[in-house]
C-alpha cells in the first residue's frame, strides 16, 4: 500500500521528484564548474563552494527555533567520514571537468549508476534480481551511445578523473545510505559537517590563491555561489534527505538521469549539437532508469512482505525432554 501524503501525493513520488530534480541541478553543474575552472585554480573553486555551502548551512542551522539542535556524536562522525569521501568526488570531478568537456565528465560520471548497486547489494542483505542489473546495463549501453555521439573516442586525463570519481561517488551513496540506515540523522546537521570538512580539506591548498577571488567577475561569483547554495547545500540535503527514505540503488538510478540534463543543457546553454547517437542514448538512458526503478520498487516491497509474514508466524513449539 503506498504512503500517501498531505496533498494526495504519494511519498515514493515526492522522493522520486527530488531525487530527479536533484539530478537536473547536477547535469547543470558541469557546466558552471568548467567555466569557474576556467577564470580561477581548481582548488579555489573548490573551496569558495565548500565555504559558502558552510556558511549556508551554519545559517540554516541557527535560524532554527527548536531547543534541540546540537549535532550528535553520531552526525560528527558520519560527516566527517561522509566529507571526506564528498570533497574526494567533488575534487576528482573538478579536476577532470577542467581537462576535458562538460558533456563527458556528465556523461562518464553516469557508471556511479552500475557500480552503486553493485556495492549496495554487497553490502545489504537483499540482493536484487538480476533483471535490476539488466536495466543497470541498459544505462550503460546509452552512456556507450551518448558518448559515440558527443565524440568521446579515447580515454584522456579529464575522462580518468572523472571515471575515479564515478567510483568513489558510487561508494559515497552507498555509505550514506548504510550510515541512514544505521543512524537517524537530521540531513542539515549533517551536511554542515560534510562542508565544514570540505572546507578545512581545501584551504591549504587554496591559501596562495584567494587574493585572485576578490578580483574575479560577477559571472564567476554567481557561478560559485550556484555550485554552493544549489549544486552542494540543497543537492546535498535533498539526496541525504531522500536516502533516508529509498535505498541507495534506487537512489542511483535516478540520479542517474544526470547526464541527460547535462546533454539538454549543453545544447540550450553550451551550443552542442544532438546527434542521432545522442538522442537514441537519451531514450535508453530515461528507459533503463524507470525500468530499473519499477524492478527495484517491485523487490522492495515484496522483501518487506516476505519480512512481516515471517514475524507473523507463531514460534515453534519446543519438544523433546
Amino acid at each position: 500500500m503506498l504512503v500517501v501524503q498531505r496533498g494526495g501525493m504519494p511519498v515514493s513520488r515526492r522522493i522520486d521528484a527530488v531525487l530527479f530534480l536533484v539530478a537536473l541541478v547536477w547535469g547543470s553543474s558541469y557546466l558552471a564548474a568548467k567555466t569557474a575552472t576556467g577564470a580561477l585554480p581548481v582548488t579555489v573553486v573548490l573551496f569558495a563552494r565548500y565555504a559558502i555551502s558552510a556558511l549556508a548551512c551554519g545559517a540554516l542551522v541557527a535560524s532554527r527555533r527548536r531547543r534541540r539542535d546540537g549535532w550528535t556524536r553520531a552526525e560528527v562522525r558520519a560527516g566527517s567520514l561522509l566529507g571526506v569521501t564528498q570533497a574526494a568526488v567533488l575534487a576528482l570531478e573538478t579536476y577532470g571537468v577542467a581537462h576535458t568537456s562538460a558533456g563527458n565528465a556528465g556523461l562518464i560520471i553516469s557508471l556511479t549508476i552500475v557500480l552503486t548497486p553493485a556495492l549496495d547489494r554487497t553490502a545489504s542483505s537483499r540482493r536484487l534480481p538480476g533483471t535490476f542489473f539488466l536495466a543497470a546495463g541498459l544505462c550503460v549501453l546509452a552512456v556507450g551511445l551518448l558518448t559515440a555521439g558527443s565524440g568521446l573516442h579515447a580515454l584522456r586525463l579529464g575522462d580518468a578523473l572523472v571515471l575515479a570519481a564515478a567510483v568513489v561517488r558510487a561508494g559515497h551513496v552507498a555509505l550514506t545510505g548504510r550510515l541512514a540506515a544505521r543512524h537517524r540523522m537530521d540531513p542539515l546537521r549533517l551536511t554542515s559537517v560534510q562542508m565544514v570538512v570540505g572546507s578545512a580539506l581545501f584551504l591549504v591548498p587554496a591559501l596562495t590563491h584567494l587574493p585572485g577571488l576578490t578580483h574575479s567577475s560577477a559571472i564567476t561569483w554567481a557561478q560559485l555561489v550556484y555550485l554552493a547554495l544549489f549544486c552542494s547545500v540543497f543537492a546535498f540535503l535533498a539526496q541525504t534527505w531522500a536516502v533516508q527514505r529509498t535505498s541507495a540503488s534506487r537512489a542511483s538510478l535516478l540520479l542517474g538521469t544526470e547526464p541527460i540534463w547535462a546533454v539538454a543543457i549543453g545544447i540550450s546553454l553550451g551550443g552542442e549539437r544532438l546527434t542521432v547517437w545522442a538522442a537514441l542514448g537519451a531514450v535508453l538512458m530515461i528507459a533503463g532508469t524507470y525500468w530499473g526503478q519499477a524492478i527495484e520498487r517491485t523487490h522492495r516491497a515484496t522483501t518487506a512482505k516476505t519480512v512481516d509474514e515471517l514475524r507473523s508466524r507463531p514460534a515453534p513449539t519446543p519438544t523433546g525432554v
